[in-house]
């Protein structure tokens, strides 16, 4: 709940209240009559204009909290799909996000027409409201056919980029991580870019990538890409195919973990049953434990055993790090180093005036 309330609060709006419900089974109204009815009641108090479920909606249970309710009822998945709009700032993070609305949609467009459906049973029921309806489905199915082929051209477009790399031997990592864990302050700190990072989730949408040339060390594309988050649609999965098939090419995969938060473990796992079901747990990973420097005046060496037992993979690697700070870029790049892959081509790159990141030594941890 705490983390739909930030999901809220991305989006634009004020959280006013909060409400939960356990039930034995699904309800046809999403929430019981009686939480039902002490929601509708606190309209007047809290003089909400929004409701937001923290689960997917089936469309009549949407209709049916909406007209109990009489305000706008979004799902988790919509609320996601508006933020993503918000922060997609390429034509390709803009096609993804459209084509996920508009698969999102076209089961929810019965409702759109309900106010049309009360001709009666039998002869005449084709109304206006169906035909309408199904001229609607038609064009968002046409819709949703071009977004693919749109799609489908970035996808190879993308494989051309990823099949000129590997003819240039230059290998690539993949920051990873739950949505706000710091993968972009990392990623602005090692590559010296300007990339947004705020304190809001899903502050990176688009994929960004750099080369880096760190003295002693084989040059290395490391790439920055979107967060994850518990319950995240299976439609977004689909609709971020392409940009997901970065890390499908990586290397090696940094998890970022952020050690401060009090669901570490519970993100950490919901990033690795993505990559599971990506098919990517396999990669070679190093788990970087951050907002190393926020754990002062706690238990922080305590907390550090305590997740790190909880994540560490039987062959895996666990670095403490402060991307605020730069703790630990050192022992970061060190364990990067050890998992690229060796060849005459990954030599490490000699120094010159366009080295703009220097060694590992001058990054901000050796002081």
């Amino acid at each position: 709940m705490e983390e739909l309330a930030r999901l809220v609060k991305t989006a634009g709006a004020e959280v006013v209240g909060k409400m939960g419900q356990k039930l034995a089974r699904q309800s046809p109204s999403y929430l019981g009559r009686g939480k039902l009815e002490q929601l509708a009641a606190m309209k007047e108090s809290a003089d909400y204009t929004l409701v937001v479920c923290d689960d997917e909606l089936e469309p009549s249970q949407q209709r049916a909290l909406e007209q109990a309710l009489q305000v706008k009822v979004l799902d988790r998945t919509a609320l996601i799909l508006d933020i993503f709009a918000r922060r997609a700032g390429t034509r390709e993070g803009q096609l993804q996000v459209e084509l996920a609305q508009h698969e999102y949609l076209l089961p929810r467009l019965a409702g759109q027409w309900s106010h049309l459906e009360r001709l009666g049973g039998g002869i005449g029921t084709r109304g206006p409201g169906e035909s309408q309806l199904e001229t609607d489905k038609r064009l968002i199915k046409e819709k949703i056919s071009r977004l693919k082929k749109q799609l489908e051209q970035v996808r190879a477009q993308r494989s051309l980029y990823r099949k000129k790399r590997r003819a240039n031997g230059i290998p690539v990592v993949a920051l990873v991580g739950y949505t706000n864990a710091g993968k972009s302050t990392l990623f602005n700190m090692l590559s010296r870019a300007n990339v947004t990072a705020e304190d809001k989730l899903f502050s990176t949408l688009d994929p960004v990538t750099r080369r880096l040339e760190p003295r002693g060390m084989p040059p290395f594309l490391l790439t920055d890409t979107v967060g994850f988050i518990q319950k995240l649609p299976p439609s977004i999965i689909a609709a971020f195919r392409a940009t997901l098939e970065e890390l499908e090419e990586a290397d090696v995969l940094v998890h970022v973990v952020d050690i401060t938060h009090a669901n570490a473990a519970e993100q950490c796992q919901t990033v690795e049953s993505t990559l599971a079901g990506l098919n990517l747990r396999q990669k070679p990973t190093v788990t970087a434990l951050n907002k190393i420097d926020l754990l002062q005046g706690k238990p922080a060496e305590e907390e550090v055993v305590r997740l790190s037992q909880r994540l560490l993979r039987p062959s895996g690697r666990i670095v403490l790090l402060s991307a605020a700070t730069g703790f630990g870029l050192d022992g970061l790049l060190k364990n990067i180093a050890a998992l690229l892959p060796t060849g005459a081509s990954r030599r490490a790159a000699t120094p010159s005036a366009q080295d703009r990141y220097g060694t590992a030594g001058e990054y901000p941890a050796a002081a």
